[in-house]
């Protein structure tokens, strides 16, 4: 029998170790391997069995990003987050449940529709703003993250009862706020019943009830068909007599809270951090703010992501022998592309650890699928994302 060709090298150190180096330590530890080991090498993490391969050269992280879906699979790479975001969820669907499922989705996020949440989401922009006060000093993400839950809550949901918003606030805030050991435990199932993990099976469990309850009470709305928020889109969708069930729907929102929450909010933290520490990139972009300058405030946005990426890394499992940046991989194996080092090889971003915007509007970087260049704050496109 043929003995299947050997994984790129990396770090023996214990599992556990490798798997807190990965969700603790990263920014320092995944370059400190690639210094040591090349644009691929191996780490082993927690459960038993999950190994990935990392790549960082942006060739291959193309051939990643391109490689056929039938064989590069991404919903089977997320499985950690079904036990929270669902098995219907869009980030954990391959073959034609994907396909079915982000056609049902897509009309949801079109450029109209999109364009039609502007004036609010800038109103409940504004909104936060004015409740700054000047020279009083306050937690950036602490207010990031309650801006961008309250677009999600009435952009995504359409929820507008103050009673109702007060009820779900806590839930999403809870259930995002989760420690990376909660996903690992959730693979091991004797551990669901103890400690973290059960406390946060109990909070799922009274978000869905909130969930659910909001599912039917709009699948019952009279003015269902008028409105236009992302839930009652994802209600009236229809491909050729084909819906979204309530378990779908369920699913479908939480992955948005969970994808488009917190992640949108680290990205608009880091963003005003890096201007708050220079003079004159706080005055320059003033004056993209004061003249709707809109390029060149998203490409503030970009370098910060650039810079600080929210996605580490994006994940595939291969379903088929393939040959990924020349080397021979097995059927089963994990690969992943290195966001956190893409973005930062001299090659692609000259003085890769300064906050230079401009180098978005000078000649524009290379766009690399997955980079800040083809992605939004909530990440990449549909598949790109995952």
């Amino acid at each position: 029998m043929d003995h299947p060709p050997p994984l790129p090298p990396g770090p023996r150190l214990p599992r556990l170790v490798q798997s807190v180096g990965m969700m603790r330590l990263r920014h320092r530890w995944v370059p400190r391997l690639q210094r040591r080991y090349g644009d691929a090498f191996t780490v082993r993490l927690l459960p038993t069995g999950r190994d990935i391969v990392l790549f960082s050269d942006p060739a291959a992280v193309r051939e990643i990003f391109a490689g056929d879906p039938d064989v590069f699979h991404a919903g089977e790479a997320n499985s950690l987050l079904g036990p929270v975001m669902g098995q219907h969820s869009l980030l954990l669907l391959d073959g034609a449940d994907h396909r079915r499922a982000r056609a049902l989705l897509t009309p949801a996020f079109s450029g109209r529709a999109l364009r039609g949440y502007a004036d609010l989401v800038t109103g409940l922009a504004k909104t936060e703003v004015g409740s700054w006060t000047p020279g009083v000093p306050f937690p950036v993400l602490e207010r990031m993250n309650a801006v961008t839950l309250e677009v999600i809550l009435r952009v995504v949901f359409g929820v507008t009862d103050e009673a109702r918003l007060e009820r779900l606030r806590p839930l999403v805030r809870q259930l995002v706020d989760v420690s990376p050991l909660v996903f690992l435990g959730y693979a091991v199932p004797r551990l669901r019943s103890v400690g973290m993990w059960r406390r946060a099976a109990e909070r799922t469990a009274a978000l869905d009830v909130l969930i659910r309850e909001e599912v039917r009470e709009r699948r019952a709305s009279p003015d269902l068909e008028h409105r236009e928020d992302v839930l009652s889109r994802l209600i009236r969708a229809d491909d050729g007599g084909d819906r979204l069930t309530d378990d779908e729907l369920r699913d479908q929102l939480v992955t948005l809270l969970l994808a488009g929450h917190e992640t949108t909010a680290t990205a608009l933290a880091w963003t005003l951090h890096e201007i708050g520490l220079d003079p004159a990139r706080r005055a320059w972009a003033r004056e993209a703010a004061r003249t709707g300058d809109d390029e060149r405030l998203e490409a503030l946005v970009k370098e910060a992501m650039r810079l600080h990426p929210v996605i580490p890394m994006v994940v595939r499992v291969l379903r088929a022998p393939s040959t990924l940046a020349g080397l021979d991989l097995p059927a089963g194996t994990t690969v992943a592309a290195s966001i956190l080092l893409a973005h930062s090889r001299s090659a692609s971003h000259p003085d890769p650890g300064a906050f230079r915007p401009e180098r978005f509007l000078d000649g524009q970087p290379a766009r690399t699928p997955g980079s800040p260049s083809a992605a939004g704050c909530g990440g990449a496109s549909a598949r790109g994302s995952r």
